[in-house]
């Protein structure tokens, strides 16, 4: 009995060490949001057209979106830059790479937050950008104009793209978003936070990166999935356990365990 028993037994011991080292996959890294056009999970994608070509590598859009979101009035969200004017190319393509970012990143887990609506059932909250892809941004546009401080609401759709609503005065933009920070807090409802962090901190999301250098912002994702895992607050309805790679044996092996160890003991003695 002395061979069976322990045959069993380091078996059964070879199976709990390699349950123990399983690393359970992080749901808030290498994801895709549950939204009107993005993938259910990322992947390479063959071609990303223009600006959302550095995320071709692994990506939540495909193709076609990654088209669309170059286009003046595109598919995506019926969406109009030109709603006081042509909207200059330096400051159009900061827009497009908002979008690019929005759509193809696999990197905004960590802010990826619940939303009731009809086209999406999940948006970003507060991702953290870097204060020179806010600046840009704000500098190349502040000579646009504009009607609203936000545009994700109150427009006026009456004829199936967005208008300035009634009453609203086409403004420059350095008057309605009169510094960075007001630009990428406000325009999107509080998508992005405006942070003094800088590009190759690694404590921030970069709309622009060049991808021969690698995706930046996965080691920012990285970084903010363990902060929200470890912060006090979501700690507090959090048991210990679910933190902790659970061991996925098939319970007749577990319920066996005990059994195994005592004909172990047994046949040692």
């Amino acid at each position: 009995g002395l061979a069976v028993g322990m045959g069993v037994g380091q078996a059964l011991l070879v199976l709990l060490a390699a349950c123990t080292v399983l690393p359970e996959k992080d749901p808030l890294l290498n994801v895709c949001m549950d939204a009107k056009h993005h993938k259910t999970k990322p992947g390479p994608e063959g071609t990303l057209y223009d600006q959302c070509a550095p995320w071709k590598d692994n990506a939540c859009c495909t193709a076609n979106t990654s088209s669309e979101a170059h286009k003046d009035q595109s598919s995506l969200y019926n969406f109009n830059w030109n709603h006081c004017g042509v909207m200059p190319s330096k400051c159009k393509r900061h827009f497009i790479q908002d979008m690019c970012l929005y759509e193809c990143s696999p990197n905004l887990g960590p802010w990826i937050d619940q939303v009731d609506s009809s086209w999406r059932r999940e948006r970003i909250l507060h991702v953290p950008l870097c204060k020179e892809d806010c600046e840009e941004w704000w500098e190349d546009c502040k000579d646009y104009v504009t009607c609203k401080e936000n545009w994700h609401k109150g427009w006026n759709w009456a004829t199936g793209t967005n208008r300035c609503p009634w009453g609203s005065m086409c403004r420059p933009f350095s008057h309605v978003f009169p510094r960075p920070k007001d630009l990428c807090e406000k325009i999107w409802s509080n998508s992005y936070k405006y942070t003094t962090e800088h590009r190759g901190s690694g404590r921030c999301i970069q709309m622009w990166f060049d991808p021969a250098q690698g995706n930046p912002n996965v080691v920012v994702a990285k970084y903010y999935a363990w902060k929200k895992r470890s912060s006090p607050a979501r700690m507090e309805g959090v048991t210990p356990e679910t933190d902790k790679a659970v061991c996925a044996l098939p319970w007749p092996i577990l319920v066996l365990l005990p059994l195994a160890l005592v004909v172990v003991a047994e046949g040692c003695g």
